[in-house]
C-alpha cells in the first residue's frame, strides 16, 4: 500500500514537469514569434524593408546590408522601441561608400523652329520655374519641352552666370545648341551670312561675363533663295535694287560692277545663296543690266530662270526693238525674256483708268476702294483683308466691274499681301500695273515684296515698289542705348532713395517699389554691361565697410534677378569708404556717401565697336572718374539709409576693438 501512494505521488510529480516543460517551449516559441513579427512590422512602417529579422528565446537578431550608417542606428532604434534594447542583436552591414563628390551639373539645350529642348541635371536651388517661363517669353513664344533632373546639392559658383548668359543667347539665335555648366557655355549656331555671324560673335562676346568660358561655333552656310530673285530699278528716282541674290563672291562683284554701269551709285547688298537656276545667272544678269543701260532706264526683274523687262514709257520703239532682239540672243539658253514697252494706259467710257486701291495708316485701318469684278471677289477680297489686318480694321468701299481682267483678284491679294509687310501705305492695281509705296521699319523688306510679287504674279504683270525705311519704326533701332539704360536709372533714382536695414544688406520694405521702376527700365537693357556699385560713409572699420557695401550692392542685383531681369552682364561691386562724393564730417555728407549706383561698364578699345568715340574707354574707369562727374549731383544718385546706420557701424567698430 505504502509503495502505491509513492508511484502515484511520483508519477503526478512527473506528469508536472511534462505539463511545465512543454508549456514553456510553447511559451518561448509565442515570445519568438511575437517579438519577430512586431519587430518586422515596426521596420516595414519605417520603410526599413531591408532589413531581415530573426528570433532565438527572447533575443531579436537583425541582420541585411543598410544603404547608410544612419539606415543602420535607425534600424536598431525603431527594434528598440518594440522590445528591450538589450534583447537587439545586431549583425547588420553598410554599403562601403567613398565620400560622394557634387555631381556634374550641366544642361544641352536645343533651339529650332519646334520650339526649344532641355535636357540635363540641374542644382535643386536653381530656380527652374522661371528659366522655364523666361525661355516662353522669348520672341515666338516657343514650346518649351522639359527634361530636366535635379539633385539637391548646393549651387555651384558660376552657374547662375552661365544659365543668364545661355538665355541671352538663346534670344538672339533661333536655331542653336548651347551646352552650359557652372562657369562655362558652348554655342553651336548657324547664321544666315558672315556679316551676320560675325556681328553674332562680336555681340555674344562683348555681354559674356569676364569669369565665363565661352566656346563659339557659329557656321554661315548660305540661305536657299525660292524663288531666286533679283530686281533692278532705274528711273526718274534713281538706280537701285529691290532685291539681289546671287551664286558666288565672283558672280555678285560681276552683278554689282554692271549695276554701276547702268546708273546704280553708293553701296549695295547683294546676297549670296544657294537654289540658283544655273551657274550662268551673274553672266545673265550682267547682259540684262547692260540692256537696262542701253534704253537709258527701266525695270528688270528675275524670278529663277524667267526674266522680265519692262522699258520706261515713252522709250523710243526702234531702239526697245534692237536691245531686247540683242538681249535674247546673248542670254543662256535656260533664260526666257519678256519684254514690255509700256503704253498710255487706256481710260474707260467713263473717261477714268479702272483701278482698286487698299490704304493703310500707321494706325493699321485698311481702307479698300475702286473696282472688283463681283461679288464672289468682293467677299473674297473682304474677308481676305480681315484675316490679314484683323476684322475690325477693314473697310470695304469698292464697287463691281465686270470687265476687269481675269487675274484681277489674284493681283489683288498678291497685293494685300504686299501691303500686309508695311507698318503703313498704299496699293494700287490697274489693268497693266502694280504699284506698291509706303514706309517700313524692316530693312529688308523691299527685298522681301520683290521675291512675294516675282513669284506670285505672272510674267505679263509689271510691278513697282516704292516703299521707305524710317528707323523710327525700325524695333530693333529703338531699343535703348547703354548710355540710354544708364541715364534712365539715373532719372528713377533723381528724387528717390534706395534704402537698406539699418547695419545691414537686407533692403528695407520701402526699397521695393524702386527696385521695381528699375527693373522696367532694364527689362529693355539685355545684355547690357551694368556696374551696380555699393557705397558707404568712412565711420566704422575699413574692412566692415567693404564687406557692407559689396553685401549691399549684391542684395540689389539679387532683387533685379527675383524681378526675371538677365542680369549676365551685370555685376555687383562694393567700394566701401573708398570714393566718397560729400564730407563724411557731417550727417548730410555721410548719409550722401551711403548709396548705390548703377554705372555703364564701358569696353576697352575694340577694333569692332563703332560710334564710340575714340574707344579710349577703361572699364576700371567705374568708381573714382564716376564720383567726380557726379559729385555736383550727389542725391541723384545716392540710396538713403536710416540715420542710425552710422551709429550702428560705430557700435559694431567699438565691440569689435573690443574684442
Amino acid at each position: 500500500m505504502r509503495l502505491s501512494s509513492l508511484a502515484i505521488l511520483a508519477s503526478t510529480f512527473a506528469a508536472a514537469a511534462v505539463v511545465s516543460v512543454v508549456a514553456a517551449m510553447f511559451s518561448a516559441d509565442l515570445i519568438e514569434d511575437t517579438s519577430k513579427r512586431s519587430v518586422k512590422q515596426a521596420l516595414m512602417d519605417k520603410n526599413l524593408m531591408w532589413t531581415k529579422v530573426h528570433a532565438e528565446g527572447l533575443q531579436v537578431f537583425l541582420t541585411g546590408v543598410a544603404p547608410t550608417e544612419a539606415d543602420r542606428f535607425r534600424a536598431i532604434s525603431t527594434a528598440g522601441g518594440i522590445v528591450d534594447a538589450a534583447r537587439v542583436i545586431d549583425n547588420m552591414q553598410v554599403v562601403a561608400t567613398a565620400d560622394l563628390a557634387p555631381p556634374r551639373f550641366s544642361v544641352e539645350i536645343l533651339r529650332n523652329d519646334s520650339g526649344i529642348q532641355l535636357i540635363g541635371l540641374i542644382p535643386e536651388s536653381a530656380d527652374r520655374n522661371a528659366m522655364l517661363r523666361a525661355l516662353r517669353d522669348l520672341d515666338g513664344s516657343p514650346e518649351v519641352t522639359d527634361f530636366l533632373e535635379t539633385a539637391a546639392y548646393d549651387m555651384p559658383e558660376g552657374w547662375q552666370k552661365a544659365a543668364s548668359f545661355a538665355q541671352y543667347a538663346l534670344e538672339h539665335l533661333p536655331r542653336a545648341k548651347i551646352s552650359m555648366e557652372a562657369g562655362r557655355v558652348s554655342v553651336t549656331a548657324m547664321s544666315d551670312s558672315i556679316e551676320e555671324r560675325k556681328e553674332l560673335e562680336s555681340k555674344l562676346r562683348r555681354k559674356a561675363p569676364a569669369s565665363l568660358d565661352l566656346t563659339l561655333a557659329i557656321s554661315a552656310p548660305r540661305p536657299v533663295i525660292t524663288p531666286f530673285t533679283l530686281r533692278f530699278v532705274s528711273d526718274e528716282s534713281g538706280a537701285r535694287f529691290d532685291a539681289c541674290s546671287a551664286d558666288t563672291e565672283e558672280a555678285r562683284n560681276l552683278i554689282l560692277a554692271a549695276a554701276g554701269t547702268a546708273g546704280l551709285t553708293g553701296s549695295a547688298t547683294c546676297t549670296i545663296g544657294l537654289g540658283v537656276p544655273t551657274p550662268s545667272w551673274g553672266e545673265a544678269v550682267k547682259i540684262a543690266l547692260d540692256g537696262v543701260a542701253a534704253l537709258g532706264g527701266g525695270t528688270v526683274t528675275f524670278s529663277d530662270a524667267d526674266i522680265t523687262l519692262i522699258a520706261l514709257m515713252g522709250t523710243n520703239q526702234a531702239l526697245f526693238d534692237r536691245v531686247v532682239g540683242e538681249l535674247e540672243t546673248s542670254l543662256p539658253d535656260v533664260f526666257a525674256l519678256h519684254s514690255t514697252l509700256p503704253q498710255p494706259e487706256v481710260e474707260d467710257e467713263e473717261g477714268t483708268i479702272p483701278d482698286f486701291t487698299a490704304t493703310l495708316s500707321p494706325e493699321g485701318l485698311l481702307q479698300l476702294r475702286g473696282r472688283l469684278r463681283d461679288d464672289l471677289s468682293r467677299d473674297t477680297t473682304t474677308n481676305y483683308a480681315r484675316a490679314r489686318f484683323g476684322s475690325d480694321a477693314v473697310h470695304m468701299a469698292a464697287r463691281l466691274d465686270d470687265g476687269l481682267p481675269m487675274t484681277w483678284s489674284l493681283r489683288v491679294m498678291a497685293g494685300l499681301d504686299a501691303l500686309a509687310q508695311l507698318h503703313n501705305g498704299a496699293l494700287t492695281v490697274t489693268p497693266d500695273s502694280l504699284s506698291v509705296r509706303g514706309t517700313t521699319g524692316d530693312a529688308e523688306v523691299n527685298a522681301r515684296i520683290s521675291q512675294m510679287l516675282a513669284d506670285r504674279l505672272s510674267q505679263t504683270d509689271t510691278f513697282s515698289i516704292d516703299v521707305t525705311y524710317q528707323e523710327a519704326l525700325d524695333p530693333v533701332a529703338q531699343l535703348p542705348t547703354p548710355e540710354d539704360c544708364e541715364l534712365a536709372v539715373r532719372a528713377v533714382l533723381k528724387d528717390k532713395k534706395i534704402s537698406f536695414e539699418p547695419g545691414s544688406g537686407t533692403l528695407d520694405a520701402s526699397a521695393e517699389p524702386i527696385i521695381d521702376e528699375i527693373a522696367t527700365v532694364l527689362a529693355e537693357c539685355s545684355g547690357v554691361a551694368i556696374e551696380i556699385q555699393g557705397h558707404t560713409d568712412s565711420q566704422g572699420r575699413e574692412e566692415m565697410n567693404l564687406a557692407l557695401s559689396q553685401t549691399r550692392a549684391q542684395s540689389v542685383l539679387n532683387a533685379l534677378h527675383d524681378r526675371r531681369i538677365l542680369t549676365g552682364s551685370f555685376v555687383a561691386q562694393g567700394y566701401g569708404e573708398a570714393t566718397p562724393i560729400a564730407d563724411n564730417g557731417t550727417e548730410e555728407g555721410r548719409e550722401a556717401n551711403r548709396r548705390i549706383e548703377f554705372v555703364l561698364v564701358r569696353p576697352e578699345a575694340d577694333p569692332e565697336a563703332t560710334d564710340e568715340g575714340d574707344g579710349d574707354a577703361d572699364t576700371s574707369a567705374t568708381a573714382e572718374d564716376t564720383a567726380v562727374e557726379e559729385a555736383a549731383q550727389a542725391t541723384d544718385e545716392t540710396e538713403a539709409e536710416t540715420p542710425d546706420n552710422a551709429g550702428t557701424e560705430t557700435q559694431q567698430e567699438t565691440t569689435d576693438d573690443q574684442n
